[in-house]
């Protein structure tokens, strides 16, 4: 069958660069460590539930490559080798396009890592729904929250893989003790440090959108963030439709994100240089004093002399709400999907799924998950145990990246453009709103 395409080109760019990003944030010890796996990995009794098998061969397909792919294959190499199953994993920046090919052409993967729900749901008929073994194990290691986004139509589909926490703030803890500057706990706080830092001199904040064709992407997280800790009720109406963009609601979260977006006082720079100030690299000015803050997910790589710790160079806070006493965390990930009922395929599925796995992957390279049970401080660096210790929170109310739930035509592409436009000058608010919410409407 022919599915629409859910996501543009932009979304190739933006999964390919997460793997190439992932393989360099950490603390400056992350070597040491990098490549271990835990405690037992290499015991086959640990491994006795999934049976044993004849040399049968399970394809994975996933956007991750390099040195992450190698990571993460470490983490399963004992699993496959005591079990006697061959993991074909096969890596494309292309995943979008490569998997909609494979599924149509007859030839789909055993099982695939989908970043992204709301491609996963399109192939929704060619999936093999979980085993009520499965859908137990998730059920778990997974809050009701991560669950969802594999759930479609009353179905499950697949238990999560990797887990990002995205509502992170940077910052040099160095320059903040120095400044006797203090972590903000609610928006009017970081409002507040932002006008202080501003009075003393320097821009508070460095930000940069450039992601070659997913340029905008950065943007949109912005606005997600400051919807989410609106209503969460809102953020899930708003990120289906049912709250459209031309909604004063989101225009008034559109006009927050610009008192820091459009403030060329605040912004390093100036906010005409967002869009062509590329992303990964758009924070090191804070490593010259030169910023004091920026928002970006714990993916965030640094150049490798970097101290990242919480009395180093830089570290992360968590975005601040909007009421104190919330507790939300804007988050992204992938999860893992199978096209094949074979008693193979179930088995790596169930290991990927299980507590084990993910305590092992934590050790093999910088990685984080949101699978209870796991043991945080396993994490290779500083910024990825932080991360894993608010994603296996129960407390922490999650919801996953908006732009990636709504359809491609919508959130990977008029969203990530508009909002590129409104950085550089070109649209007001109101007229980058009638835009996206027209790209809604052209698919009703």
């Amino acid at each position: 069958m022919t599915r629409a395409k859910t996501t543009t080109s932009r979304a190739v760019g933006i999964t390919a660069l997460f793997g190439l990003v992932l393989t360099s944030c950490g603390a400056p010890d992350e070597e040491d460590t990098r490549g271990d796996t835990a405690e037992g990995a290499e015991d086959c009794s640990n491994y006795s539930e999934y049976g044993e098998f004849d040399g049968e061969t399970v394809q994975i397909m996933s956007s991750i490559r390099d040195q992450e792919a190698d990571e993460m294959a470490a983490a399963w190499t004992d699993f496959a080798e005591c079990v006697n199953i061959d993991i074909q994993h096969e890596g494309t920046g292309d995943f979008e396009t490569i998997i909609q090919q494979r599924v149509d052409g007859g030839s789909a993967p055993d099982i695939a890592l989908f970043p992204q729900p709301g491609l996963m749901r399109y192939f929704a008929d060619d999936m093999v729904p979980a085993s009520d073994e499965l859908r137990e194990r998730a059920e778990e290691g997974w809050s009701e929250d991560w669950l969802n986004y594999a759930t479609f139509d009353g179905t499950f589909y697949g238990a999560p893989h990797s887990g990002n926490a995205k509502s992170l703030i940077w910052y040099s803890p160095k320059m903040f003790a120095d400044k006797g500057y203090e972590i903000p706990e609610t928006w009017d706080d970081l409002m507040a440090l932002s006008n202080e830092v501003a009075a003393d001199g320097m821009a508070p904040w460095c930000v940069g959108f450039g992601s070659g064709d997913a340029t905008g992407w950065v943007g949109t997280d912005w606005v997600e963030d400051i919807i989410l800790r609106e209503d969460t009720d809102l953020y899930d109406d708003w990120v289906t439709n049912d709250v459209s963009f031309t909604d004063p609601r989101v225009k008034d979260a559109f006009d927050k994100a610009g008192d820091v977006l459009l403030n060329d006082e605040y912004v390093y720079g100036g906010s005409d240089r967002i869009s062509s100030n590329a992303f990964e690299t758009s924070a090191r000015p804070m490593l010259e004093d030169n910023c004091a803050l920026h928002r970006q997910a714990s993916f965030l790589g640094w150049p490798e002399d970097t101290d990242v710790s919480e009395d180093g160079d830089v570290f992360i806070f968590r975005f601040p709400e909007t009421n104190a006493e919330d507790n939300r965390m804007l988050i992204g990930g992938e999860f893992v999907a199978g096209f094949n009922d074979d008693a193979a395929t179930e088995a790596v599925r169930m290991y990927l799924a299980s507590e084990f796995y993910h305590n092992n992957r934590l050790q093999t390279g910088p990685w984080t998950t949101a699978r209870q049970g796991v043991d945080p401080s396993n994490a290779t660096t500083a910024v990825n145990q932080y991360a894993t210790e608010i994603m296996t929170d129960p407390e922490v109310t999650v919801r996953f990246d908006g732009s990636d739930l709504m359809p491609g035509e919508v959130g990977a592409s008029v969203f990530w453009e508009a909002i590129t436009d409104w950085v550089d000058g070109r649209k007001s608010t109101e007229e980058i709103l009638e835009d996206i919410q027209a790209a809604w409407d052209d698919l009703e």
